[in-house]
């Protein structure tokens, strides 16, 4: 069974930005998506990257109309060093959903999240 770690203050997690912490040895990354919290280890999968320490963007869609469309704004975290995105939610590569970074269970009591590893 999981432990049950305190992270940060939700009032101290911006939805532009991961707010990174220190859980055990580990750097994980804690964001805030649509009011909702999430945490992902801070390692791409890719090549061992500070993942979280990407931008918080979204991505662009293709349509039938030969233009694109900007959408999920501010659910993906991007690498800074290949710019691989990731769904902050689940850790799915959007390429590729079998490649994944690890994500955390997340708990919010008040004011403290708690991160579950």
């Amino acid at each position: 069974m999981a432990e049950k770690f305190y992270a940060c203050k939700a009032s101290e997690v911006a939805a532009d930005a991961a707010t990174i912490i220190k859980l055990r040895n580990l750097s994980v990354g804690i964001f805030k998506v649509k009011g909702d919290f999430f945490a992902m280890l801070n390692v791409c999968p890719h090549r061992g990257a500070a993942l979280c320490e990407g931008p918080v963007c979204g991505t662009s869609a293709s349509t039938d109309r030969h233009e694109f469309r900007y959408e999920r704004r501010g659910e993906l975290v991007r690498c800074a060093w290949h710019g691989w995105e990731f769904d902050i939610r689940t850790g799915e590569f959007i390429v590729d959903p079998k490649i994944k970074a690890r994500t955390f269970p997340v708990t919010v009591e008040g004011d403290d999240i708690f991160v579950h590893a």
